[in-house]
């Protein structure tokens, strides 16, 4: 057995019992598998092991192994890094979900474009929730504004939300913005019906399940140490 279809395959056990602690089953959680850095050929052997969903931060670096992998057509790859404006236009239709969205002039350049191609965008927001001055996302106080402005456009689908939480010793201290992004995310879904809530990486997805994540990012727990 590979090393990546052994990780994968402890993933999805981890995500199992985690799901059931929080009362749900391991098919209402979706596995991105963070596949920056890592060449094509990982992706391949991920995908071989029925992995269908990857997670780029760079959109040039996701557009060439979009290229690469354009035979398996039922890769579908997600953008989950910070996006400049000036990278919208290269964007196309090569994302199904843009996790990264998080301020109002990105909002009107991906409109612009989009607009132009008449293509419709499932996108999700990033909220800095912890108001990490350092990270991408829009702030708890600047939500209400970004959410009107996107829920007012045409050719962006809002699908839910997108958190990276602080970098701690202990993952167990970031339940508290965990739950924060899940009372945002109910309060949204007063507004629009709305599916995921990305949050949880490697170091600390169980928690993040438990406290309501539909949606987690794992890389280097399935593909190993990045070099």
């Amino acid at each position: 057995m590979s090393e990546i279809k052994k990780n994968l395959e402890n993933i999805y056990e981890r995500i199992e019992l985690a799901a059931s602690k929080s009362g749900r089953k391991i098919d209402a959680i979706t596995l991105v598998a963070v596949s920056k850095t890592y060449p094509a050929e990982k992706i391949i052997e991920a995908y071989n092991c029925g992995q269908y969903i990857f997670g780029e931060n760079r959109v040039q670096e996701a557009l060439d192994k979009i290229g690469i992998l354009k035979d398996y057509k039922d890769i579908k790859f997600h953008l989950i890094g910070h996006l400049q404006t000036n990278k919208v236009k290269y964007l196309k239709d090569n994302f199904s979900l843009i996790h990264s969205v998080d301020r109002i002039e990105l909002v009107n350049e991906m409109e612009k474009r989009f607009s132009k191609l008449n293509r419709i965008q499932d996108i999700l927001i990033q909220v800095n929730v912890a108001k990490e001055p350092q990270k991408s996302g829009v702030l708890p106080e600047d939500f209400d504004v970004l959410l009107d402005k996107v829920l007012k456009s045409n050719f962006l689908n809002l699908k839910g939300l997108m958190m990276i939480p602080p970098f701690l010793d202990n993952p167990e201290d970031n339940r508290i913005y965990f739950r924060k992004m899940y009372e945002l995310f109910e309060k949204v879904n007063t507004l629009k019906k709305v599916e995921y809530l990305s949050m949880g990486m490697s170091d600390d997805f169980e928690i993040a399940i438990q406290e309501g994540s539909n949606m987690v990012r794992i890389g280097s727990a399935i593909f190993g140490k990045r070099g």
